[in-house]
């Protein structure tokens, strides 16, 4: 099996195809492991033997032009989809008590469901469509023979920028945009200021963001000076909308690009705080097996800059006809089970939609 990547960045026209030409690309237990390295990474939520942190080699690279490429790629399929929502509320109401007991302050609860066609589609075809779709998202199709291949549209900047300034941001709560809605940001822009007076945020929403800008802002300190924080605001991925701050800063004398992504990842935006008590529980109890996804994806270092996504909004492909979809959702005390699967639902769409021709 080829190693490759093919990523879009936001707004851009074109693509880049990183290629790994020879042998198996590196593998690594710990994220300090990518300090001073260059490639194509692809990281989990959780490190282990079975899936660890894999960087590609840029041996060969292209860059080709979305539009253009995207032409050709047009079928329609049916879909049958297969998801356990009776698995979802059990994993919810063992959530929802430490919610309630005050152990948990927040818990990112993530599930998954198969769909298959009928009909074969490939997986650079589903990558194009996206790239046309979801102009505002980083677009990423990633294939190594030990993560196998996995897709992504995910509006949410891990750690981006360059041996001067670096940027990252806190994206937490979601609501689906509805009738006159859907005017906002679009067309698209790169410079939307994010107000939306038609949108109004509920206070679980708030908290729930109020919560990753904080761990962020906090754990920065150690690592960073000169830190910005500018938000939130509303911004628009798809048909959904979510809260986000952003956040510049400089690294210290000595800082390193694998040291900021160790006290970054995973943030509470996909595990919950307490952290360590949080991402404890979702390995060992949820029954999502997570692998990929809510992990992080991009190009480290490479012609001087770094491009890292967390990887939501992802699928990965079982077959030629079956692909696994993910989502999550950040759980409070408040939180309502029935709303919280239809808000992945929800996300979900972001790839299933991907399947039709519009």
């Amino acid at each position: 099996m080829t190693a490759f990547a093919y990523y879009r960045l936001p707004h851009e026209k074109t693509y880049t195809v990183m290629t790994q030409t020879s042998g198996r690309p590196e593998t690594f237990g710990t994220l300090e492991s990518l300090n001073g390295r260059d490639g194509f990474v692809i990281a989990p939520f959780a490190v282990s033997d079975g899936c660890p942190v894999i960087l590609i080699r840029p041996d060969k690279i292209e860059r080709r032009p979305v539009y253009e490429a995207a032409d050709g790629y047009r079928r329609d399929v049916s879909l049958a989809v297969m998801a356990d929502r009776d698995t979802y509320m059990e994993d919810f109401s063992r959530c929802h008590a430490r919610l309630m007991s005050g152990e948990y302050r927040k818990i990112v609860l993530a599930r998954s469901a198969d769909i298959r066609t009928d009909a074969a589609i490939s997986a650079e075809e589903l990558f194009l469509r996206a790239c046309r779709a979801y102009p505002r998202m980083f677009v990423v199709l990633v294939q190594t023979p030990q993560s196998g291949t996995w897709l992504a549209a995910t509006p949410e900047i891990l750690l981006e920028g360059n041996a001067g300034r670096w940027k990252t941001v806190a994206l937490a709560g979601t609501m689906s945009l509805e009738d006159g809605q859907l005017g906002f940001d679009n067309p698209p822009s790169p410079h939307s200021d994010g107000v939306a007076p038609d949108i109004l945020w509920s206070t679980k929403n708030i908290k729930e963001q109020r919560y990753v800008a904080t761990y962020i802002a906090d754990n920065l300190k150690s690592l960073a000076f000169d830190i910005a924080e500018e938000g939130p605001k509303t911004v628009r991925a798809g048909n959904l909308v979510h809260l986000r701050s952003d956040f510049t800063f400089s690294l210290n004398e000595g800082g390193k690009v694998g040291d900021v992504l160790t006290i970054l990842h995973p943030t509470p935006a996909v595990c919950g705080l307490p952290k360590a008590a949080t991402w404890r529980h979702i390995v060992e109890q949820e029954h999502t097996e997570r692998c990929y996804y809510s992990g992080f994806m991009g190009p480290l270092n490479h012609e001087g800059k770094t491009h890292l996504y967390v990887s939501l909004r992802c699928m990965r492909q079982i077959d030629d006809r079956t692909f696994r979809l993910y989502a999550g959702g950040g759980l409070l005390r408040d939180s309502d089970a029935g709303q919280e699967w239809l808000e992945t639902e929800a996300k979900m769409e972001t790839m299933k939609r991907l399947f039709y021709v519009e």
